[in-house]
């Protein structure tokens, strides 16, 4: 059966395209080639432990609608506040304070959320489109498509971006984890200021709330490119530039790296979306600023816009 709308991508902004689908009374269905709904909302299993491998945190903002999620998400209990207050530190080790909006964190991994969000969704994992067009996924009649994804992919699978080209930067995430803390209670996450291998530190266990002894580190986007075909080559300097900037002496226990090539767009667009007759684009290039709530209202604006 036809749907009014097809969704490629199940990251948080075509989850939230196609939930405004639904609350506006349309049908809508989301296929995503991983096994489980999130996009750069991931977290994977280390060591037993679920571990924030994508976005390192969100702020609400001013975004209305996504409050009114993010209540209720506090509400159940699967998102938290977690800090206003984050680190700089420059090449020497030396910190200061660097405070700002709430960032906010899920207890189970922010993938949760994304999950969440894809309760009562028709949502098929595991499908690799080849090609989209007009109304047509792979041939098939999809009603009015969108492509909930990076430029770049989306380009892979129309020829030509819809909207048009959008450049955007690798990332590699790198875990470590060690026998026990090594690091301040204070550290939360912190920026890394003028060094070539490491742009960001996140406390795992401080925004997880479980104080496990896990680091998750991103590289800069020039470290990233150098190592995009093996990304475990990219751990030795990651762990080396981390222990330096932490002042951390001892070995991690285990280390594993994940591999984001197109982890953040260089600029967004300002525009909310992108529309055309039977084919159409969302994401967090979409909007004034890079972000987890930019995506979701990218996501839910042009979700309620097809069926308006």
């Amino acid at each position: 059966m036809t749907v009014d709308v097809t969704v490629v991508g199940g990251g948080i902004s075509g989850l939230a395209c196609a939930r405004a689908v639904q609350d506006a009374g349309g049908t809508a269905r989301v296929i995503d080639r991983g096994r489980r709904v999130g996009g750069r909302l991931s977290s994977r299993t280390v060591d037993g432990r679920p571990v924030d491998l994508g976005a390192s945190y969100f702020v609400v903002g001013e975004a209305e609608g996504f409050s009114h999620v993010v209540a209720d998400w506090e509400e159940r209990g699967i998102a938290r506040p977690w800090t206003d207050t984050f680190q700089v530190i420059d090449p020497s080790g030396e910190r200061r304070p660097k405070p700002g909006p709430m960032r906010w964190a899920a207890p189970l991994g922010l993938r949760s959320l994304a999950l969440d969000l894809a309760d009562g969704v028709d949502v098929e994992s595991g499908r690799v489109v080849e090609k989209v067009e007009p109304h047509r996924v792979d041939g098939i009649e999809a009603g009015e498509v969108v492509l909930a994804m990076p430029a770049p992919q989306a380009a892979r699978l129309t020829g030509e971006a819809p909207g048009g080209p959008q450049e955007w930067e690798p990332v590699i995430a790198v875990v470590l984890r060690w026998d026990g803390r090594q690091w301040d209670a204070d550290l939360h996450g912190a920026f890394a200021e003028a060094d070539a291998d490491v742009s960001f530190i996140a406390d795992d266990g401080d925004r997880r709330g479980d104080a496990a002894p896990v680091l998750v580190v991103h590289t800069t986007a020039e470290r990233a490119r150098r190592h995009l075909d093996d990304p475990d080559a990219a751990i030795e300097p990651v762990l080396a530039a981390t222990r330096r900037l932490l002042r951390i002496d001892v070995e991690p226990a285990s280390a594993h790296a994940h591999r984001w090539t197109f982890a953040r767009p260089t600029e967004t667009t300002g525009e909310p979306f992108f529309r055309s007759p039977g084919l159409s684009a969302c994401g967090d290039a979409w909007g004034k600023s890079a972000a987890v709530r930019t995506a979701w209202t990218s996501g839910d604006a042009l979700g309620r816009a097809l069926v308006s």
